[in-house]
């Protein structure tokens, strides 16, 4: 079972962690391909303008022919590039002052190479000099010529040439701005490395994954061990009374003309493990009433908890005095807790009858109340034999018991000191033990002060 929990784990933490890898992975890479396409957009807008805004006829009737006639007569001849008749079309434009429809373009070249067409009505291509940092293979442009033809003004791609477009008219003339669609696949290289990186994150959280299932899956094991060994412990002390039970009525059912008196002992004897299973039964019933908080009318108010344990002690001076011992008890008066009176009472009672169970023959148990900072603190101990150091983890297990000599004789099931500490605990305090051959063993209970 544990091993299909561990899977489990280890596989809700893979699963939780490629989708949120994926998820923010993959919304880097559309933001990339968003932030190229939309620098594609720009530049392809920027091209197409700076070669509009030249094209219009102004007042004077001087347009873009006139101008490209005035560049070829007076400085066309010794320019080497496009950046050189870019620049003399500048400085022929701060000559001219006339309106302009849309502000100014930027003058510095675009890092997207673009091509700029002018589109006729034959579908046919002219280059915008000037404006083009690109070019297109001829029957690649031939074939986006006449796609460009048969669709609307806007911008698009196709893909299968390897083209972003925009087209533009302006006035009576159609401009066609392309970009390669190398400009918007850098998201493909990113999500490659991403894709690298997120492989080597799923491995390095599987061995994380794996190291922690263990750790992450030890207080499951713990409590289904716990609740195992509860089941049969409880069996094994279920066990013994219905098998003399049984036995008894068997005995009974053999001599069915005898009389009460004379099959006596059978009937006492099925009376008394009967008694002692109800009262095991009742034990199991309120120690899981206390750890799952459902005890039925539990109302915790201030309680003055010096009086409690005073009451509580005075009700084993005869059991001391049986047993030959010295029992003394020290309690400061004036201490308060909030809780519940009959829970605590059972916790306290519990403790000075664990006391005088395994103290030793003309022994001494002390128990002491007396305020700790802003906690009360109940010490019960008493002289005797020491808990083995390997048993002092498991003293307030359920059904735990050390060796034969200490439990000999002593009565009881096992729960007293399970349902002492889960009383504490609800009470927000705990029960601790501690022992020694020199001074014997203490438990010590802290409760908050009211």
């Amino acid at each position: 079972m544990f091993k299909k929990l561990r899977i489990q784990f280890i596989s809700i933490v893979m699963a939780s962690v490629a989708i949120v890898l994926a998820i923010v992975f993959a919304g880097i890479c559309v933001t990339e391909y968003q932030r190229s396409a939309n620098e594609v957009n720009e530049a392809l807008a920027a091209a197409i303008n700076r070669a509009a805004e030249r094209s219009p006829r102004f007042d004077d009737g001087f347009g873009m022919g006139g101008m490209m006639r005035m560049l070829e007569d007076e400085a066309l001849e010794g320019l080497d590039d496009l950046d050189d008749l870019e620049e003399h079309a500048d400085r022929f434009d701060d000559k001219f002052n006339g309106p302009r429809i849309g502000g100014r373009g930027d003058k510095q070249r675009s890092t997207v190479p673009v091509a700029v067409y002018t589109l006729t009505s034959s579908s046919t291509f002219t280059i915008a000099s000037g404006y083009t940092t690109a070019s297109i293979d001829s029957d690649v442009l031939q074939v986006a010529a006449e796609r460009v033809s048969a669709v609307e003004e806007g911008s698009g791609t196709f893909s299968d040439l390897g083209l972003h477009y925009q087209k533009r008219i302006a006035g009576d003339t159609t401009y066609v701005a392309f970009a390669d669609t190398a400009n918007t696949d850098g998201w493909k290289s990113l999500a490659l490395t991403l894709g690298i990186a997120a492989l080597a994150t799923l491995l390095v959280f599987f061995a994380i994954a794996f190291a922690l299932s263990n750790w992450a899956l030890k207080p499951v094991r713990e409590a289904w061990d716990s609740q195992r060994q509860f089941v049969a412990d409880a069996s094994h002390d279920l066990k013994t009374p219905l098998t003399v039970i049984l036995a008894n009525s068997s005995i009974l059912l053999k001599h069915p003309d005898h009389t009460i008196a004379s099959e006596s002992q059978w009937i006492e004897s099925t009376q008394i493990e009967a008694q002692q299973m109800q009262g095991l039964v009742n034990e199991m019933l309120e120690l899981a009433q206390v750890e799952a908080g459902e005890k039925v009318n539990v109302v915790k108010e201030k309680i003055d908890f010096s009086d409690l344990v005073d009451g509580a002690t005075l009700l084993f001076d005869s059991m001391a005095l049986e047993r030959n011992c010295r029992y003394e008890c020290d309690v400061e008066e004036g201490l308060s807790v909030m809780g519940n009176s009959q829970q605590l009472h059972k916790m306290v009672s519990t403790l000075v009858e664990n006391a005088f169970k395994y103290v030793d023959e003309n022994g001494t148990i002390e128990v002491i109340l007396q305020r700790s900072g802003r906690n009360a603190l109940l010490s019960v101990r008493n002289s005797g034999s020491s808990i083995p150091p390997e048993d002092l983890p498991h003293i307030f297990d359920r059904f735990y018991r050390t060796d034969k000599a200490r439990t000999s004789g002593a009565g009881g099931f096992g729960l007293g000191l399970a349902i002492a500490r889960e009383v504490a605990r609800s009470h927000g305090g705990d029960i601790t033990c501690t022992s020694s051959a020199d001074e014997g063993t203490t438990f010590t209970a802290t409760l908050p002060l009211a």
